[in-house]
Order: C-alpha cells, then structure tokens, then sequence
C-alpha cells in the first residue's frame, strides 16, 4: 500500500536505480490491487505486466478499464520521473483502442515517450499478451507542474 503523505523518494542520479526508484515510490493503491509489476524503467523505456486473472470483465476477457489503469500507471510514472525534484506530474489526456483480447496468463505494456517537454509529456504504451500479440494501444499527456505542499 502506498502512503500518500510520504515525501518523494529522491530521484536517481541515472537508469540503473530508475527501477529501484520507482518501486520505492509505488504506483499507488489501485496499480497495486491490479496486480501490476514494474520490470524495467528508464526515461526512454517503461515495462510493466499484470495478471489477467482477477482482472476480467464477465466474459472472462481482461476488462478494457485495466488495460487504461495500466497504460495510466506507466505513462503517469514515466512523466513524474522526467518532471524531476520538485515537480508533479498529472493526466490531463488519455486514450485506448483495444484491438485483442488476453483471457489468461499476463500482459505486458511497454512504454515509450512521444514528447518530453517542460510543461507537457505524451507516452505511448503498447499491451500486448503473452504470444506478443497487441491487445491495447494507450496514449497519455500529462501536464508538469510545481508539486503542492505535502504531496
């Protein structure tokens, strides 16, 4: 579980402890519900799985919402990272077109910035299930800005 009140963990002086960091930071309650896992994690690249069991929707399919909690989890750390010390980053965009279904085993979502600004970053991530087949396409923008007192 993540404690929201705590303060950010410092950022890391280069890729090797961009994992480290971010598993230090958390993803926050829902990510960590979802089962989602954080396997790899740099400014240019973010790679994350989730279990499809426990993430269904009725038709045993995984829910279209989780493919978005993904994309959203990896696209927003990936922005918080490049915002740096001092800064927040929140979304102000997101999309999804699910073109496949997973019905077990994992999904693994890759995550790619498209822009890194000083006030905006867009991520592309790409799900795909276990045989590599795309399930999901998922673009975020998030907007960078002064973290607030206590956040």
């Amino acid at each position: 579980m993540t404690d929201h009140a705590s303060p950010e963990p410092a950022r890391p002086a280069h890729d090797a402890d961009f994992l480290a960091w971010t598993k230090a930071r958390g993803a926050g309650d829902l990510a960590d519900k979802m089962g989602i896992e954080f396997t790899e994690f740099s400014l240019d690249r973010a790679v994350a799985r989730m279990p499809v069991e426990g993430n269904t929707q009725p038709a045993m399919l995984l829910h279209g919402g989780a493919y978005v909690v993904m994309g959203e989890s990896l696209g927003s750390m990936s922005a918080n990272l490049h915002a740096g010390p001092g800064k927040i980053a929140v979304g102000i965009e997101i999309n999804a077109s699910h073109t496949g279904s997973a019905t077990s085993g994992f999904v693994t979502a890759v995550c790619t910035p498209i822009h890194l600004g000083r006030t905006l970053t867009t991520h592309e991530i790409v799900v795909t299930d276990d045989s590599g087949r795309r399930c999901s396409t998922i673009r975020i923008t998030n907007l960078i800005m002064d973290r607030p007192a206590g956040a």
